[in-house]
């Protein structure tokens, strides 16, 4: 049992070294003897866990995003009304996105390389489904603006994003007051607005 214990554990290390050298250094500055030496392994052990480089590269991602999407959908039920549902979603991204901020950044860097590959993308947007299927019933019940999943995403979640990346370049500190109004933007960009008659 220690045994297993101790292969977990190096192989949590590899992830958290990706994940730390990745943020500060980029992906192609980011050899595999560097986070080996991160991880405290000798840099034959990773490949005890991963084939390569890109494999590290993208288990580590869809294994962050696995995070992601579980803490986001924590406290969501497919049965809320859809504003309620997608507030509920947001707010805990948001959540996420702060307190998480290592996590939240390397998603971040993923979404911007082509280091990931198309398979691991797809895996990745599955974790999402509990989001694409309330903005599908939106859409159906006329609520949410009928865009296609990536235009709604780009609008409603990706700025969270820039929010979180300027915070931790100390450009800004986000507020309560200011988390608010970040999430009114995003509700009016993807819901239909109703014409005055």
């Amino acid at each position: 049992m220690a045994a297993l214990q101790k292969s977990i554990d190096k192989r949590n290390a590899l992830i958290q070294a990706t994940i730390e050298l990745v943020n500060n250094n980029g992906f192609h500055a980011t050899p595999m003897s560097k986070i080996a030496k991160m991880a405290n392994v000798s840099p034959a052990t990773i490949y005890l866990y991963f084939d390569n480089k890109q494999d590290l590269v993208n288990k580590t991602y869809i294994e962050v995003k696995a995070c992601y999407t579980a803490y986001a959908f924590e406290t969501y039920d497919k049965t809320m009304p859809i504003e309620f549902g997608f507030k509920v979603i947001w707010k805990r991204i948001a959540e996420f996105k702060i307190k998480e901020s290592a996590n939240a950044l390397f998603l971040a860097q993923c979404d911007n390389t082509p280091m990931i590959d198309e398979v691991s993308r797809k895996e990745g947007i599955k974790h999402l489904q509990p989001l694409l299927d309330l903005w599908a019933r939106g859409k159906k019940e006329g609520i949410i603006k009928p865009l296609s999943d990536y235009l709604l995403y780009a609008y409603a979640i990706n700025p969270l994003s820039f929010l979180m990346m300027a915070q931790n370049r100390g450009s800004i500190q986000l507020t309560q007051l200011e988390l608010d109004q970040a999430y009114e933007a995003a509700w009016s960009s993807i819901k239909v607005c109703k014409q005055h008659e």
